[in-house]
């Protein structure tokens, strides 16, 4: 039988974005990331982090570092009861790169890659999988990997709250906490019926 996943981007989601974090100092959590862990888990999803690192690619910090960076992290939230599959992430920019790391990727969202892995790696049901990101490209992503349920994660603090530009989401949430009714839905449903105060819009 096949599993459910709930994807979610790092910086912006998990962590407050400062700006290329690679150290524990510098990371905060988001209010109410554990409790979304914890509710997620409970219904039966796995937690897979999807995330771009381009930090890396530009030389602002290495690979071990991240390492480090994401096994501490996955420690924090299996203390929470909430434990992490798997982090995936991108090291590569096509533009900004250094060396090997200047390159086109698949995993780079808004390419599927990273989730399409994550599907084949744990035999996820993407159509009943969920996906919280902050950015558009992160709702592309999922569109393009067939992900069911796509938030578009725009806190109440942030400037981005009053554009109004055509989302690929199934809709926009303010909080973490306002996911919950749609890893309900998925779990009820195959696919999500989008509700009537989802914003829709065009994906290219």
């Amino acid at each position: 039988m096949k599993r459910r996943a709930l994807f979610i981007d790092r910086d912006g989601v998990i962590n407050v974005d400062h700006g290329y974090v690679h150290t524990r100092e510098q990371f905060e959590f988001v209010d109410g990331i554990f409790e979304l862990g914890v509710r997620a888990t409970q219904l039966g999803y796995m937690l897979i982090v999807v995330t771009n690192q381009a930090g890396i690619a530009r030389g602002y910090y290495t690979q071990e570092a991240f390492q480090v960076l994401s096994a501490w992290m996955c420690d924090v939230f299996r203390e929470h009861d909430a434990p992490i599959s798997r982090v995936y992430h991108c090291p590569y920019h096509p533009e900004h790169g250094i060396g090997v790391y200047k390159q086109d990727s698949s995993w780079r969202k808004p390419g599927p890659g990273m989730m399409l892995e994550a599907a084949n790696d744990f035999d996820i049901d993407l159509e009943q999988s969920v996906l919280i990101g902050d950015r558009e490209t992160d709702m592309r992503a999922g569109v393009s990997a067939g992900v069911g349920c796509n938030l578009l994660y725009r806190p109440l603090a942030s400037n981005e709250i009053a554009d109004e530009s055509p989302t690929c989401a199934t809709a926009v949430i303010t909080l973490l906490s306002d996911a919950t009714p749609y890893l309900d839905r998925q779990v009820i449903q195959t696919s999500l019926v989008r509700p009537a105060h989802a914003t829709n819009g065009a994906c290219t």
